[in-house]
């Protein structure tokens, strides 16, 4: 069966636009999901006694994803077992050279003995074997005044960074409103989520209102992997898209000739707006970009409406957008984590801690300005204040009863292992630990003794002595020294040794080259 396990933003996803009222069948086309995978969670919604009307919290999405969890699957009746057999021949019957009608293949199945009913048969097919599965289709008609939004993203050309004093491509974000094509262009050095959000931010401040759906062109800042057929929204993207409470066409993504409601945007803007111009900042390109949409592409007649996009906009479309945002979207990021034996994750190089029994588990980790929240699937098992790079955030309540001493226990075993090692070594690991949460610092004394198996212990002895003698106390920095060193070695080692060249094949012996100079004084020229 087709079903699978959503995560949870995912299913938040999901729940949202069924909150929002919108049919099954759109959801599942503009969603890339299955259509059962969909129904599940749709009725388990309805189950855990979710309404449309309540605001979604996480507690509805968690205990909606429990739901489809623990229930299990439906067994498959007897008639379906008894054609597994013979799937290879009904795929053959039904997509050979010449196919064979259904009705046929029924037939065919009952004089060989398998009685089943049209409809398990014809269920069998479509589920087994995508039997008559029609391709995704999408409207042509125009959407309807604020509905709908393409957003386009092309580079423009090369321009100069004025912080770095660098030449770097130059790519320009494309809103064009589908009803009116009233548009709104924002160049930017960056392709990020973040960098798209913000840019979507100033579209809505600039139209004053939000649309109802946008289609995204292919862009890896909202669609991950959206060349394959197994698109989905970057996570990020979609809580943004659920904070603006606009949903995502992304089906539309990988068919770019189902957006012909709007021309190419990229090339317009280039050749209309771009070429030819000379920008002192990137924030005067931003300017000029913004009043060239407002007063010269927004004032013509469009070429294929016959209409003034901003005149149209602004009496049929903007009434109908949805409120601006008032403030700033906290962009967060999704990455994967393992815990590790210490009941820590680590996570833009700070660590969190999580409960005992995750040990071992792969996490998805959101973070924001604020927050750490860690998911396993769609359940929320921990939440952390942000910390910053080298920083620590441990609940104690996370470790098993008198776990603490063990782990200071472990300290006192590192420290003696580094002492083994060299003096500066064991000295250096005691100074690593000197913090008010020493066990914090137990990877990096780990890595340590592990350099002096790389690189062997008087010289990471030394390295060690150099690095306390100028108080750096980093084990990175100590890996790089060694590193460094290395290569000088290496070096030294090249430029004192003596090479010698293999002959080659148009080489002259010695013999044939003169030692005197060829060239005669004046006074033994004769006349």
């Amino acid at each position: 069966m087709s079903y699978r396990e959503l995560t949870m933003i995912e299913v938040r996803e999901v729940l949202r636009r069924w909150q929002a009222g919108q049919a099954l069948r759109e959801t599942v086309r503009e969603t890339g999901l299955d259509r059962m995978t969909v129904r599940r969670y749709v009725d388990a919604a309805a189950t855990v006694g979710l309404k449309r009307e309540t605001t979604l919290r996480d507690e509805d999405v968690q205990a909606v994803a429990q739901r489809v969890t623990d229930r299990s699957l439906p067994e498959p009746s007897e008639q379906r077992l008894a054609l597994m057999p013979h799937r290879d021949q009904i795929a053959a019957w039904l997509e050979g050279e010449r196919p064979l009608k259904l009705t046929k293949v029924h037939d065919l199945l009952k004089r060989r003995g398998v009685e089943v009913t049209y409809a398990t048969l014809r269920r069998f097919a479509i589920d087994e074997l995508a039997w008559h599965k029609r391709p995704p289709t999408v409207r042509i008609d125009d959407a309807a005044p604020g509905e709908e939004a393409q957003v386009d993203f092309g580079k423009m050309g090369r321009f100069r960074d004025e912080t770095t004093g660098k030449m770097r491509d130059l790519w320009a974000l494309i809103v064009t409103l589908t009803f009116s094509r009233y548009m709104f262009v924002k160049p930017m050095f960056h392709q990020t989520t973040e960098a798209v959000c913000a840019g979507l931010d100033e579209a809505w401040a600039f139209f004053g209102g939000v649309v109802h759906r946008i289609v995204p062109d292919n862009m890896s800042a909202i669609v991950d992997d959206a060349g394959s057929e197994n698109f989905k929204l970057v996570d990020s993207f979609a809580e943004y898209a659920e904070a603006r409470g606009f949903f995502v066409d992304a089906a539309r993504v990988r068919h770019p000739k189902d957006k012909p409601r709007v021309e190419n945007q990229v090339a317009f803007v280039r050749e209309s707006w771009w070429e030819g111009e000379e920008f002192p900042s990137l924030e005067d390109a931003r300017r000029s970009a913004a009043d060239w949409c407002r007063e010269r592409a927004g004032l013509r007649v469009h070429g294929t409406t016959r209409k003034v996009p901003r005149e149209v906009f602004e009496e049929m479309e903007q009434a109908r957008l949805l409120p601006p945002p008032s403030a700033p979207f906290d962009v967060p990021t999704w990455t994967k984590a393992k815990v590790h034996p210490d009941h820590h994750i680590q996570v833009a190089r700070a660590l969190y801690s999580v409960p005992t029994r995750f040990i071992g588990r792969e996490v998805r980790v959101r973070s924001d300005r604020s927050l750490v929240r860690i998911y396993l699937k769609a359940e929320l098992i921990k939440t952390h204040p942000r910390q910053p790079p080298d920083g620590r955030s441990t609940d104690a309540n996370d470790y098993p009863v008198g776990r603490a001493p063990l782990a200071l226990r472990s300290v006192e075993a590192v420290v003696a292992q580094a002492k083994k090692r060299g003096e500066n070594v064991g000295l250096y690991a005691e100074r690593l630990f000197d913090v008010t949460v020493p066990w914090s610092r137990l990877r990096h004394a780990q890595q340590l003794v592990r350099l002096c198996d790389k690189y062997g212990d008087r010289r990471v002895d030394e390295t060690c002595r150099r690095a306390i003698a100028f108080d750096v106390i980093d084990v990175p920095r100590i890996t790089r020294m060694l590193k460094d060193a290395i290569k000088t070695e290496d070096v030294g080692e090249r430029e004192g040794r003596v090479i010698v060249l293999s002959k080659t094949r148009f080489a002259r012996d010695t013999s044939s080259f003169s030692t005197t100079s060829s060239l005669r004084s004046d006074a033994e020229v004769t006349p």
